[in-house]
């Protein structure tokens, strides 16, 4: 798993107030009478040009205009605005570079555990559905930036991060929802921040155990997995005052390079001596069922580095589309989720452990190195994951101080998180119920329930539902799957945690 928030200081203004394009009435008639339709905030007081928008509430940091909006038919084409052309990003990043941070994004430790997901759901079975659901999800993907694109337009705004894109669905929408905007903004950060420093907190124990391991078994050494916790935050520290995601890129490229070999490997142990595929059952009782969804929609969602990713581009029309930077990315890693989690089950069916690298032969120097490999790749993953929570934490904070100041606190709230996420780490060293409970919870809302409700807000006027309603039964399908993964995540946390407390009381 593993798992957006746009890079804030590029974009937004940091102060209570925002500058948007507002229209006059007057200007309103002018265009109609031409016969052009445009996307405007009507309030007769703003000027016709850019101008002072204030935001009189404050929640989550937002500083996005509360204003009544019209649009009349034909707006969303004929605008003539390109929220492209008006991004000033300091740093963006190109096509590749977008791509390999979405892989990193993207692959995490979650590929690990895919063959004991297919081991609650059968061999065929388990096939079939990781593609479906790895597919359902880059779809969700796929809509959120699209909304994203066309609020953009319409509301003359450069770019936005999730959080806006909630919000402003909400304030385009009909009266009834907007007064929820706020509130929507502010529970897509929640979960966000929540999911992203849960899963910086899993990976720091993931990569503390792995080490642990390989250290424990070559000398007489037997230190406490916390203080491998505590001397892997030091340098951690370090890496997270990064403050730019272009400069995060060699860390994603060696993060890539060291997964990929770590996974060539574990093949090369899977792929030796298969039994036939006819040894695993095809599908398995479907009372396990839920485990698999909950895992694979886990490991597979990684909406949340998606818009922050969109917004650095140097070209963002390329993110989206066929082919596009999402579709190559994702299909890889779907692609690489379903073989590890296939020949992984089919290799070891019934004793496959939790993590795929726990099979391999303990005595073969070679099989220990995929665990310290992939350790490492997990471990320079952790300023990805990183830099979304931040980048939401500081948009909330960063308007009450002052300017001078701002760069010294920015960067004391960076070391204070990370020590935060190393303190929750060596307190509770096994957090895998606690952070899936969040994940599982987290992530079917904000990767399959949230896009798909704002599709139909976006979609609601213009261009409409389509014939016979599709795109809204299309929508409430996938609401009632993110409900399945909500429920199926919550029954994989609760089991997990009895058998945790089962084994300790024990």
């Amino acid at each position: 798993m593993s798992f957006h928030e746009s890079h804030y200081r590029t974009v937004l203004a940091t102060a209570e107030y925002t500058k948007v394009p507002t229209v006059d009435p007057l200007s309103n008639r002018q265009t109609q009478q031409n016969g052009q339709n445009n996307a405007i905030f009507a309030q007769s007081k703003y000027k016709n040009d850019l101008s002072d928008v204030p935001t009189t509430q404050s929640v989550a940091g937002s500083t996005l205009p509360l204003v009544v909006h019209t649009r009349k038919k034909g707006s969303l084409d004929d605008n003539g605005y390109n929220p492209f052309e008006h991004r000033h990003v300091e740093h963006p990043t190109s096509d590749l570079e977008t791509f390999v941070h979405l892989l990193k994004g993207s692959l995490g430790s979650g590929i690990l555990a895919m063959p004991v997901a297919f081991a609650n759901a059968g061999l065929w079975f388990g096939l079939i559905a990781t593609f479906t659901v790895g597919t359902i999800c880059t779809y969700c993907v796929h809509i959120l930036v699209k909304c994203a694109h066309i609020l953009s337009k319409r509301r003359r705004i450069p770019a936005m991060g999730f959080a806006d894109i909630v919000e402003q669905a909400f304030l385009d929408g009909p009266a009834a929802i907007n007064r929820w905007s706020r509130f929507m903004r502010f529970l897509v950060n929640a979960f966000l921040v929540l999911d992203l420093l849960g899963c910086c907190c899993i990976y720091l124990v993931f990569v503390s155990t792995n080490i642990k391991q390989v250290v424990d078994y070559y000398s007489d050494s037997d230190l406490n997995i916390r203080i491998y916790i505590i001397l892997l935050v030091i340098p951690l520290i370090f890496m997270c005052l990064i403050r730019n995601l272009k400069f995060l890129t060699p860390f994603s490229f060696i993060a890539n390079l060291l997964m990929f070999t770590g996974i060539a490997i574990t093949l090369y142990y899977l792929f030796s001596e298969l039994p036939p595929p006819e040894s695993r059952p095809g599908v398995v009782n479907y009372q396990k069922w839920p485990i698999f969804f909950g895992t694979v929609i886990f490991a597979l969602e990684g909406i949340g580095v998606v818009m922050s990713l969109e917004n650095d581009m140097k070209t963002p029309n390329h993110f989206i589309g066929c082919p596009s930077v999402l579709n190559l990315g994702m299909g890889i890693v779907i692609t690489m989720y379903s073989v590890v989690g296939f020949f992984g089950y089919l290799k070891y069916g019934d004793k496959t452990d939790s993590s795929i690298t726990l099979n391999l032969p303990i005595e073969e120097k070679l099989a220990q190195s995929v665990k310290v490999m992939i350790a490492a790749a997990i471990f320079f993953t952790f300023t990805l994951q990183f830099y979304v929570p931040m980048s939401i934490i500081w948009k909330g904070i960063q308007h009450k101080i002052k300017e001078e100041q701002k760069n010294c606190v920015e960067y004391a709230v960076r070391v204070f998180l990370c020590i935060l996420i190393g303190a929750i780490a060596v307190a509770l060293p096994n957090l895998g119920p606690f952070i899936s409970l969040i994940g599982a919870v987290c992530l079917s809302t904000l990767g399959l329930i949230i896009p798909a409700v704002v599709e139909t807000v976006v979609y609601r006027e213009e261009p409409g539902f389509g014939r016979f309603n599709w795109r809204l039964i299309k929508n409430i399908t996938l609401m009632l799957f993110g409900v399945l993964g909500f429920i199926t995540g919550t029954i994989v946390s609760i089991t997990e945690f009895v058998a945790e407390f089962g084994s300790d009381t024990s």
